[in-house]
């Protein structure tokens, strides 16, 4: 059953908050209004409990971006879209984990879409971490599918410091989701289950984000200066870029929300064949 009182503070919330984020910046007029959808789902269906661990997310990540915003400048080019996030990159972030909170109407004292929920936002947060920080790393990147030294912000490239932060990351939602456990899931697993399984399926999750990057991701190439990019269908030199490898529907949105999508995957299966009740 609805309850209205908390859906009609969730709407207020979610959207106070997601104006906040346009004004500063972190978000652009889509993802504002994509985001106080999605925040009106998450805060008003699942409550305060949610939106905390949602926020933990949102907020973090946004001042990793923040901090580290002139030291991966030079990067800018590499990557698909710049530090506003538009409707695109939040459903990717969000999307999955509002369906998990859709689903706990169906079971409402399962742990599963709770869990699910955490562990798709562990897997955005540990890769939006993994990106950040890993920019910082002194030496130069991997692809995670052959080792192969590459450019810095390669996509699919992996470094010690990266892997590190998605772990930071995602643990670090793990450990809201621990702390903010529902009352009526609190004694369906023990805590420092529920806080391993959403840390390992989230950087499970940035993992796959990875591999997806290296492998089938759409690349593009930008004859005028001659870099690899996943800009399309203009380069941040103005050159238009051609493509280079990987699916042409495959960009950095869907491989964001396939890497969500893979940690609550995860999690579930692991609910319900290596962690039954």
């Amino acid at each position: 059953m609805i309850d209205t009182a908390r859906l009609i503070t969730g709407i207020l919330l979610a959207a106070g908050i997601a104006f906040s984020a346009r004004k500063v910046h972190a978000l652009n007029t889509s993802g504002m209004w994509t985001a106080g959808i999605l925040g009106v789902i998450i805060m008003g269906f699942g409550g305060l409990r949610w939106a905390i661990v949602l926020m933990g997310f949102f907020i973090s990540s946004s001042l990793l971006s923040r901090l580290f915003k002139r030291r991966k400048a030079s990067l800018d080019e590499k990557y698909a879209k710049g530090d506003e996030r538009d409707a695109g990159q939040v459903l990717a972030n969000g999307g999955i984990a509002a369906l998990f909170v859709l689903l706990q109407f169906v079971l409402p004292e399962n742990r599963i879409p709770w869990l699910g929920f955490a562990a798709s936002l562990a897997a955005a947060n540990a890769d939006t971490w993994a990106t950040e920080l890993g920019a910082l790393s002194p030496v130069r990147p991997r692809l995670i599918t052959t080792l192969r030294a590459v450019d810095r912000g390669t996509s699919g490239g992996i470094t010690i410091t990266g892997t590190l932060a998605a772990l930071a990351g995602s643990a670090f939602i793990g450990l809201l989701a621990w702390v903010f456990t529902p009352p009526a899931l609190a004694g369906q697993f023990p805590p420092m289950q529920g806080f391993a399984l959403v840390t390992l399926a989230g950087l499970a999750g940035s993992l796959v984000d990875s591999l997806l990057g290296a492998s089938i991701q759409s690349i593009y190439f930008c004859p005028a200066c001659k870099k690899e990019t996943e800009r399309h269908p203009t380069h941040t030199c103005g050159g238009s870029t051609v493509p280079l490898r990987g699916a042409r529907w495959l960009n950095n949105d869907w491989v964001n929300t396939l890497c969500t999508l893979s940690s609550g995957v995860f999690t579930v299966l692991a609910l319900m064949f290596l962690l039954p009740v």
